[in-house]
């Protein structure tokens, strides 16, 4: 659509910790307190709300507040029962295509962290029925290699499970788990680190929200508090740029730049923040891509309605292969999508919102 955005260095081991560090939906500490160590020296005030929400906020003259939110929770399990052979059985926190999970590796973050791996019926020993049959999330375990007396020492029925995989560079693209929504995370860390010393009118509101991966829980809660003028969140979405895709399901491309939402099936973003990020887009020459997104939802709906509303819009990373672990983005649409966020909020007091 416009002119090309080329990235800059990206950093990969900020990248790499944010996606290794656990935080599965309701058990976002480890990541929490990551997260609040980085952004401490970058905020004028720092909190944390009662649900684990972070709150950080970067003040201006304070004529408005401008709300920029991304989950830092990512899909994971629990421990729900374990036999007496000391396999592990689970429920999924977030959603899951079961037949993703085979072969796989987890980590259970018990007593200490014990790694696992996902086990089922071997097609050897699959009647044919079975063998054509898409699995099911019951269909599989975990087996640990311990016996039930040694997994009984170090985890307990409750205790959060998250995906072992590591983040690799390919190309353009970084290839990892969790980029939903670590991703995110990390455009709104390094628009605090460029904002460091910028000046802008708006009050900015960085908060990284828990539990959206069940239900957008920690960001209902957010407007009430912030009560927002704008509000503007950032999270992935599909790019199905490949094999078998026809053109109407494509949604998004990798490489096209940053995706500016127009609706999901649980929002439709506000017409006005909508054209206020093409707008901002054009003026700065920066890479986008239109988003409509027929299945799916982010925080985004959460925080439009939430309180007495406000002006809500949303910024989307196309991610290929999208709740996997060989999630895919391109570093050039994540540069695009960190600058319309620096140039979204050095604009927004000047645009004119009454049209």
């Amino acid at each position: 659509m416009n002119c090309n955005t080329f990235a800059l260095r990206m950093d990969l081991e900020l990248l790499k910790d944010l996606c290794r560090i656990p935080g599965a939906p309701g058990f976002e500490s480890g990541i929490r307190n990551y997260i609040l160590k980085l952004v401490k020296s970058l905020t004028d005030e720092l909190s944390v709300d009662a649900l684990g929400n972070i709150i950080a906020v970067k003040k201006g003259s304070g004529k408005s507040k401008l709300l920029f939110s991304a989950h830092m929770d990512e899909i994971g399990f629990i421990v729900q029962h374990i036999d007496d052979e000391g396999f592990i059985r689970f429920l999924p926190l977030g959603g899951f295509d079961p037949k993703t999970l085979s072969a796989q590796r987890v980590i259970i973050h018990g007593r200490e962290d014990v790694l696992g791996v996902m086990g089922t019926k071997p097609i050897h020993l699959m009647t044919p029925e079975e063998r054509n049959k898409a699995p099911l999330i019951r269909d599989y375990f975990i087996d640990t290699g311990l016996s039930k007396d040694e997994v009984l020492k170090k985890i307990n029925v409750g205790d959060p499970i998250t995906r072992e995989r590591d983040l690799i560079k390919m190309g353009k693209c970084i290839n990892a788990k969790s980029l939903d929504n670590r991703i995110s995370v990390y455009v709104l860390i390094e628009c605090l680190r460029r904002l460091k010393k910028q000046k802008h009118e708006a009050d900015v509101y960085f908060v990284f929200t828990v539990q959206e991966e069940v239900g957008l829980r920690g960001a209902k809660t957010i407007v009430a508090q912030i009560q927002p003028e704008y509000s503007i969140n950032i999270d992935t979405t599909i790019a199905f740029d490949v094999p078998g895709s026809q053109a109407h399901e494509v949604v998004t491309r990798l490489g096209q730049g940053v995706g500016i939402k127009i609706m999901d099936s649980m929002a439709i973003c506000d017409y006005r923040m909508t054209q206020f990020l093409k707008q901002t887009a054009d003026k700065s020459k920066i890479k986008w891509q239109a988003e409509l997104l027929p299945a799916g939802g982010t925080d985004t709906a959460a925080i439009q309605t939430g309180g007495k509303g406000c002006i809500s819009g949303a910024l989307s990373i196309p991610t290929r292969h999208i709740h996997q672990v060989i999630e895919m983005v391109n570093e050039d649409d994540v540069e695009a999508g960190i600058q319309l966020c620096i140039k979204s909020i050095q604009s927004i007091q000047k645009y004119d919102w009454k049209h």
